[in-house]
Protein backbone atom coordinates (compact mmCIF):
# COMPACT_ATOMS: atom_id res chain seq x y z
CA UNK A 1 0.00 0.00 0.00
CA UNK A 2 1.35 3.74 -0.70
CA UNK A 3 1.11 5.08 2.53
CA UNK A 4 3.96 2.24 3.62
CA UNK A 5 6.35 4.31 1.48
CA UNK A 6 4.71 8.07 1.92
CA UNK A 7 5.52 7.74 5.72
CA UNK A 8 8.86 9.57 5.04
CA UNK A 9 7.00 12.65 5.30
CA UNK A 10 5.59 11.86 8.56
CA UNK A 11 8.12 9.95 10.29
CA UNK A 12 12.11 10.08 8.53
CA UNK A 13 14.39 7.47 8.77
CA UNK A 14 12.32 5.47 11.62
CA UNK A 15 14.91 2.70 12.46
CA UNK A 16 13.03 -0.63 13.18
CA UNK A 17 11.50 -0.85 17.11
CA UNK A 18 9.50 -3.46 18.82
CA UNK A 19 5.75 -2.74 17.42
CA UNK A 20 2.51 -3.48 19.41
CA UNK A 21 -0.03 -5.07 16.84
CA UNK A 22 -2.28 -1.93 16.60
CA UNK A 23 -3.01 -2.79 13.27
CA UNK A 24 -5.18 -6.20 14.66
CA UNK A 25 -7.23 -4.08 17.08
CA UNK A 26 -7.74 -1.17 13.79
CA UNK A 27 -10.79 -0.80 11.91
CA UNK A 28 -11.56 0.75 8.78
CA UNK A 29 -14.80 2.45 7.55
CA UNK A 30 -15.73 5.20 4.92
CA UNK A 31 -18.29 7.79 4.58
CA UNK A 32 -19.73 8.95 1.96
CA UNK A 33 -20.48 12.80 1.32
CA UNK A 34 -22.92 13.14 -1.34
CA UNK A 35 -23.49 16.23 -3.34
CA UNK A 36 -19.65 17.62 -1.22
CA UNK A 37 -19.03 21.26 -3.02
CA UNK A 38 -16.11 22.71 -2.60
CA UNK A 39 -15.23 26.06 -1.93
CA UNK A 40 -14.16 26.48 -5.86
CA UNK A 41 -18.12 25.71 -6.28
CA UNK A 42 -17.32 22.55 -7.62
CA UNK A 43 -19.44 19.82 -6.48
CA UNK A 44 -18.54 15.98 -6.55
CA UNK A 45 -21.82 13.75 -6.83
CA UNK A 46 -19.88 11.50 -4.05
CA UNK A 47 -16.59 12.30 -1.81
CA UNK A 48 -16.07 9.24 0.01
CA UNK A 49 -13.77 9.69 3.24
CA UNK A 50 -12.04 6.39 4.49
CA UNK A 51 -11.17 6.38 8.28
CA UNK A 52 -9.68 4.25 10.91
CA UNK A 53 -10.65 3.84 14.36
CA UNK A 54 -9.02 2.35 17.53
CA UNK A 55 -11.00 2.20 20.99
CA UNK A 56 -14.35 2.48 21.03
CA UNK A 57 -16.93 5.53 21.57
CA UNK A 58 -18.17 6.37 24.84
CA UNK A 59 -21.34 8.51 25.67
CA UNK A 60 -21.77 10.98 28.45
CA UNK A 61 -25.00 11.53 30.69
CA UNK A 62 -26.59 13.41 28.00
CA UNK A 63 -25.90 10.56 25.27
CA UNK A 64 -22.64 12.82 23.46
CA UNK A 65 -19.49 10.89 22.29
CA UNK A 66 -16.98 12.33 24.93
CA UNK A 67 -13.82 10.28 24.05
CA UNK A 68 -13.21 11.26 20.72
CA UNK A 69 -9.54 11.68 19.46
CA UNK A 70 -9.01 12.87 15.97
CA UNK A 71 -4.88 12.69 14.53
CA UNK A 72 -4.30 14.56 10.95
CA UNK A 73 -1.73 13.03 9.17
CA UNK A 74 0.52 15.56 6.84
CA UNK A 75 1.15 16.12 3.12
CA UNK A 76 1.41 12.58 1.52
CA UNK A 77 0.08 10.18 4.10
CA UNK A 78 -2.75 8.69 5.68
CA UNK A 79 -4.38 7.72 9.04
CA UNK A 80 -2.57 4.70 9.16
CA UNK A 81 0.58 6.57 9.49
CA UNK A 82 0.20 7.23 13.39
CA UNK A 83 0.78 3.16 14.15
CA UNK A 84 4.14 3.83 13.75
CA UNK A 85 6.23 2.39 16.99
CA UNK A 86 7.47 5.74 17.67
CA UNK A 87 3.83 7.22 17.39
CA UNK A 88 1.76 4.26 18.63
CA UNK A 89 4.05 2.70 21.68
CA UNK A 90 4.04 5.81 23.22
CA UNK A 91 0.72 6.80 23.17
CA UNK A 92 -2.17 3.83 22.55
CA UNK A 93 -0.88 1.46 24.85
CA UNK A 94 -2.77 0.68 28.93
CA UNK A 95 -1.74 3.53 30.98
CA UNK A 96 -0.14 5.46 28.50
CA UNK A 97 -1.74 9.23 27.23
CA UNK A 98 -4.20 7.75 24.80
CA UNK A 99 -5.09 4.27 26.06
CA UNK A 100 -7.59 2.64 23.68
CA UNK A 101 -9.27 1.50 26.51
CA UNK A 102 -10.50 4.94 26.90
CA UNK A 103 -10.25 6.85 24.24
CA UNK A 104 -11.94 6.48 20.63
CA UNK A 105 -9.28 7.04 18.09
CA UNK A 106 -9.76 8.53 14.44
CA UNK A 107 -7.40 8.20 11.90
CA UNK A 108 -9.03 10.00 8.84
CA UNK A 109 -7.41 9.49 4.80
CA UNK A 110 -7.98 13.35 3.96
CA UNK A 111 -9.42 14.24 0.45
CA UNK A 112 -6.88 13.21 -2.04
CA UNK A 113 -4.84 10.68 0.30
CA UNK A 114 -5.05 7.11 1.15
CA UNK A 115 -8.42 5.67 0.52
CA UNK A 116 -9.82 8.62 0.19
CA UNK A 117 -11.33 10.01 -3.06
CA UNK A 118 -8.50 11.58 -4.87
CA UNK A 119 -7.29 12.26 -8.88
CA UNK A 120 -5.70 8.74 -9.25
CA UNK A 121 -9.11 6.90 -8.95
CA UNK A 122 -9.65 7.94 -12.50
CA UNK A 123 -10.60 12.02 -12.86
CA UNK A 124 -7.10 12.60 -13.27
CA UNK A 125 -6.16 16.32 -13.21
CA UNK A 126 -10.22 16.92 -14.04
CA UNK A 127 -10.95 16.27 -9.92
CA UNK A 128 -11.90 19.61 -8.12
CA UNK A 129 -9.22 21.80 -6.97
CA UNK A 130 -9.21 20.97 -3.16
CA UNK A 131 -7.74 23.15 -0.15
CA UNK A 132 -7.41 22.95 3.48
CA UNK A 133 -10.99 24.65 3.57
CA UNK A 134 -12.46 21.54 1.92
CA UNK A 135 -10.30 19.11 3.51
CA UNK A 136 -11.72 20.63 7.14
CA UNK A 137 -15.57 20.17 6.03
CA UNK A 138 -14.47 17.13 5.09
CA UNK A 139 -13.25 16.07 8.44
CA UNK A 140 -16.16 18.26 10.11
CA UNK A 141 -18.80 16.51 7.86
CA UNK A 142 -17.36 12.79 8.40
CA UNK A 143 -17.38 13.23 12.16
CA UNK A 144 -21.15 14.23 12.18
CA UNK A 145 -21.22 11.07 10.51
CA UNK A 146 -19.69 9.58 13.50
CA UNK A 147 -22.02 10.91 15.71
CA UNK A 148 -18.94 13.26 16.95
CA UNK A 149 -19.73 16.62 18.00
CA UNK A 150 -17.12 18.29 20.31
CA UNK A 151 -13.49 16.12 20.22
CA UNK A 152 -11.57 15.78 23.50
CA UNK A 153 -8.50 16.00 21.31
CA UNK A 154 -7.63 17.51 18.07
CA UNK A 155 -4.08 16.63 17.26
CA UNK A 156 -2.47 17.08 13.31
CA UNK A 157 1.15 16.94 12.47
CA UNK A 158 2.65 18.99 9.32
CA UNK A 159 -0.19 20.07 7.28
CA UNK A 160 -2.39 18.02 9.68
CA UNK A 161 -1.06 20.96 12.05
CA UNK A 162 -2.22 24.07 9.72
CA UNK A 163 -5.96 21.76 9.55
CA UNK A 164 -6.29 22.42 13.38
CA UNK A 165 -5.80 26.04 13.12
CA UNK A 166 -8.26 26.18 10.43
CA UNK A 167 -10.94 24.31 12.49
CA UNK A 168 -9.91 26.71 15.23
CA UNK A 169 -10.70 29.33 13.39
CA UNK A 170 -13.96 28.11 11.88
CA UNK A 171 -15.32 26.02 14.22
CA UNK A 172 -13.71 27.58 17.47
CA UNK A 173 -15.68 25.20 19.96
CA UNK A 174 -14.43 21.63 18.03
CA UNK A 175 -12.61 20.29 20.30
CA UNK A 176 -11.69 20.76 23.95
CA UNK A 177 -8.08 20.95 23.37
CA UNK A 178 -5.75 20.78 20.59
CA UNK A 179 -2.03 19.91 19.83
CA UNK A 180 -0.85 21.13 16.39
CA UNK A 181 2.94 19.74 15.75
CA UNK A 182 5.35 21.12 12.89
CA UNK A 183 3.34 24.04 11.38
CA UNK A 184 3.34 27.86 11.58
CA UNK A 185 -0.04 29.68 11.35
CA UNK A 186 1.19 32.24 8.59
CA UNK A 187 0.42 32.21 4.80
CA UNK A 188 3.07 29.72 3.00
CA UNK A 189 5.50 31.57 1.11
CA UNK A 190 9.35 32.32 1.19
CA UNK A 191 11.36 28.65 1.07
CA UNK A 192 7.83 26.61 2.26
CA UNK A 193 6.23 27.67 -0.98
CA UNK A 194 8.93 27.33 -3.13
CA UNK A 195 9.92 23.66 -2.48
CA UNK A 196 6.43 22.66 -2.98
CA UNK A 197 6.50 24.76 -6.48
CA UNK A 198 9.69 23.05 -7.25
CA UNK A 199 8.10 19.79 -6.75
CA UNK A 200 4.86 20.14 -8.89
CA UNK A 201 6.84 21.88 -11.49
CA UNK A 202 9.00 19.08 -11.48
CA UNK A 203 6.25 16.90 -12.28
CA UNK A 204 4.52 19.35 -15.06
CA UNK A 205 7.92 20.13 -16.85
CA UNK A 206 8.36 16.29 -17.59
CA UNK A 207 7.08 15.67 -21.00
CA UNK A 208 6.06 11.83 -19.36
CA UNK A 209 2.89 13.61 -17.44
CA UNK A 210 1.27 14.82 -20.73
CA UNK A 211 -0.98 16.92 -18.59
CA UNK A 212 -1.82 14.30 -16.28
CA UNK A 213 -3.33 11.86 -18.97
CA UNK A 214 0.17 9.62 -19.11
CA UNK A 215 -0.25 5.85 -18.69
CA UNK A 216 2.62 5.26 -17.01
CA UNK A 217 3.80 7.45 -14.33
CA UNK A 218 6.49 10.28 -15.22
CA UNK A 219 9.19 8.50 -13.78
CA UNK A 220 11.65 11.90 -14.14
CA UNK A 221 9.74 14.27 -12.64
CA UNK A 222 8.68 12.03 -9.76
CA UNK A 223 12.07 11.75 -9.36
CA UNK A 224 12.80 15.74 -9.14
CA UNK A 225 9.83 15.85 -6.69
CA UNK A 226 10.80 13.02 -4.26
CA UNK A 227 14.04 14.44 -4.29
CA UNK A 228 12.79 18.18 -2.78
CA UNK A 229 10.28 16.02 -0.36
CA UNK A 230 13.69 14.23 0.98
CA UNK A 231 15.15 17.19 1.68
CA UNK A 232 13.02 19.10 3.06
CA UNK A 233 12.01 16.40 5.56
CA UNK A 234 15.72 16.23 6.37
CA UNK A 235 17.43 15.85 9.83
CA UNK A 236 21.04 17.21 9.65
CA UNK A 237 22.11 15.90 13.01
CA UNK A 238 20.36 12.61 13.05
CA UNK A 239 21.81 11.61 8.98
CA UNK A 240 25.19 12.86 10.22
CA UNK A 241 25.71 10.49 12.73
CA UNK A 242 23.91 7.72 11.29
CA UNK A 243 25.33 8.33 7.89
CA UNK A 244 29.22 9.77 7.70
CA UNK A 245 31.02 8.46 5.19
CA UNK A 246 29.95 9.74 1.61
CA UNK A 247 29.53 5.78 0.53
CA UNK A 248 26.72 5.41 3.99
CA UNK A 249 24.64 8.86 2.61
CA UNK A 250 24.75 8.13 -1.13
CA UNK A 251 23.52 4.60 -0.56
CA UNK A 252 20.94 5.65 2.19
CA UNK A 253 19.46 9.07 0.23
CA UNK A 254 19.72 6.82 -2.95
CA UNK A 255 17.40 3.79 -1.74
CA UNK A 256 14.87 6.30 -0.14
CA UNK A 257 14.34 8.23 -3.39
CA UNK A 258 14.06 4.77 -5.27
CA UNK A 259 11.47 3.40 -3.23
CA UNK A 260 9.46 6.78 -2.83
CA UNK A 261 9.46 6.75 -6.69
CA UNK A 262 7.85 3.69 -7.10
CA UNK A 263 4.82 4.05 -4.70
CA UNK A 264 4.11 8.27 -6.02
CA UNK A 265 1.25 8.97 -8.40
CA UNK A 266 2.25 12.33 -9.81
CA UNK A 267 -1.10 13.44 -9.89
CA UNK A 268 -1.75 13.19 -6.54
CA UNK A 269 0.92 14.64 -5.49
CA UNK A 270 0.76 18.13 -7.24
CA UNK A 271 -2.87 18.23 -6.28
CA UNK A 272 -1.14 17.37 -2.14
CA UNK A 273 1.22 20.24 -2.44
CA UNK A 274 -1.24 22.87 -3.77
CA UNK A 275 -3.50 22.24 -1.24
CA UNK A 276 -1.41 24.42 1.03
CA UNK A 277 -2.06 27.30 -1.98
CA UNK A 278 -4.59 29.29 0.10
CA UNK A 279 -3.68 28.82 3.54
CA UNK A 280 -3.22 31.29 6.26
CA UNK A 281 -4.74 32.11 9.72
CA UNK A 282 -2.87 34.49 10.61
CA UNK A 283 -4.94 37.41 10.24
CA UNK A 284 -7.71 35.88 12.93
CA UNK A 285 -5.47 34.03 15.61
CA UNK A 286 -7.06 36.25 18.31
CA UNK A 287 -10.32 34.33 17.79
CA UNK A 288 -8.83 30.70 18.70
CA UNK A 289 -10.34 30.18 21.99
CA UNK A 290 -9.83 26.29 22.51
CA UNK A 291 -6.85 25.17 24.57
CA UNK A 292 -3.69 24.65 22.73
CA UNK A 293 -0.07 23.37 23.03
CA UNK A 294 1.81 23.79 19.68
CA UNK A 295 4.92 21.91 19.34
CA UNK A 296 7.54 22.62 16.85
CA UNK A 297 11.31 21.25 16.72
CA UNK A 298 13.99 22.95 16.14
CA UNK A 299 15.31 21.64 13.61
CA UNK A 300 12.55 21.54 11.40
CA UNK A 301 14.12 22.46 7.56
CA UNK A 302 10.05 23.43 6.32
CA UNK A 303 9.37 25.40 9.77
CA UNK A 304 12.64 27.03 10.87
CA UNK A 305 12.90 28.23 14.12
CA UNK A 306 14.42 31.63 13.06
CA UNK A 307 12.03 33.34 11.45
CA UNK A 308 10.69 34.23 14.93
CA UNK A 309 6.96 33.37 13.67
CA UNK A 310 5.65 31.19 16.02
CA UNK A 311 6.58 33.06 19.18
CA UNK A 312 4.79 36.22 17.67
CA UNK A 313 2.06 34.17 16.33
CA UNK A 314 1.21 32.00 20.05
CA UNK A 315 1.40 35.59 21.75
CA UNK A 316 -1.89 36.20 20.01
CA UNK A 317 -3.30 33.23 21.29
CA UNK A 318 -4.39 33.54 25.05
CA UNK A 319 -5.34 30.16 25.49
CA UNK A 320 -1.55 28.40 23.65
CA UNK A 321 1.93 27.39 24.57
CA UNK A 322 4.35 27.35 22.34
CA UNK A 323 6.77 24.41 23.02
CA UNK A 324 10.32 24.42 20.92
CA UNK A 325 11.80 20.97 21.03
CA UNK A 326 15.59 21.16 20.54
CA UNK A 327 17.33 19.57 18.09
CA UNK A 328 19.82 16.79 18.93
CA UNK A 329 21.59 14.09 17.26
CA UNK A 330 17.82 12.12 18.14
CA UNK A 331 15.32 14.26 17.08
CA UNK A 332 14.10 13.86 13.11
CA UNK A 333 13.81 17.30 11.79
CA UNK A 334 10.41 17.78 10.49
CA UNK A 335 9.40 14.48 11.33
CA UNK A 336 9.78 14.80 14.93
CA UNK A 337 6.09 15.17 14.98
CA UNK A 338 5.75 11.61 15.12
CA UNK A 339 7.98 10.67 17.86
CA UNK A 340 5.89 11.26 20.40
CA UNK A 341 8.80 11.06 23.46
CA UNK A 342 9.87 14.18 22.46
CA UNK A 343 6.31 15.92 23.31
CA UNK A 344 4.72 13.16 25.31
CA UNK A 345 4.86 14.93 28.56
CA UNK A 346 3.54 18.37 26.80
CA UNK A 347 0.30 16.00 25.79
CA UNK A 348 0.19 14.45 29.45
CA UNK A 349 0.03 18.48 30.67
CA UNK A 350 -2.34 19.19 28.12
CA UNK A 351 -4.81 16.61 28.92
CA UNK A 352 -4.34 17.16 32.63
CA UNK A 353 -5.03 20.91 31.99
CA UNK A 354 -8.67 20.71 29.93
CA UNK A 355 -10.63 17.62 32.55
CA UNK A 356 -13.66 17.99 33.29
CA UNK A 357 -15.40 16.74 36.48
CA UNK A 358 -16.23 13.31 36.17
CA UNK A 359 -14.10 12.81 33.11
CA UNK A 360 -13.05 8.84 32.85
CA UNK A 361 -9.76 9.43 30.86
Amino acid sequence: MRWLVLLFLACLAAPAVAQTDYAGQLQGGDVVLRGFRFGSGAVLPQLRIHYWTLGAPHRDGQGRIDNAVMILHGTGGTGRQFLAPQFADELFGPGQPLDIRHYYIILPDNIGHGLSSKPSDGMRMRFPAYDYDDMVEAQRQMLAALHVGQLRLAMGTSMGCMHIFVWAEAHPDFARAAMPMACLPVQLAGHNRMWREAAIQGIRHDPAWQGGDYRTEPLAGLRTAATVLQIAGMAPLWLQREYPTRDAANAYIDQRIDQAVTQLDANDLIYQLDASRNYDPSPRLEAIRVPMTWVNSADDFINPPGYGIAERAAGRMPTARYVLVPASADTHGHGTHTWARFWKDQLVDLLRRTERPGDGS
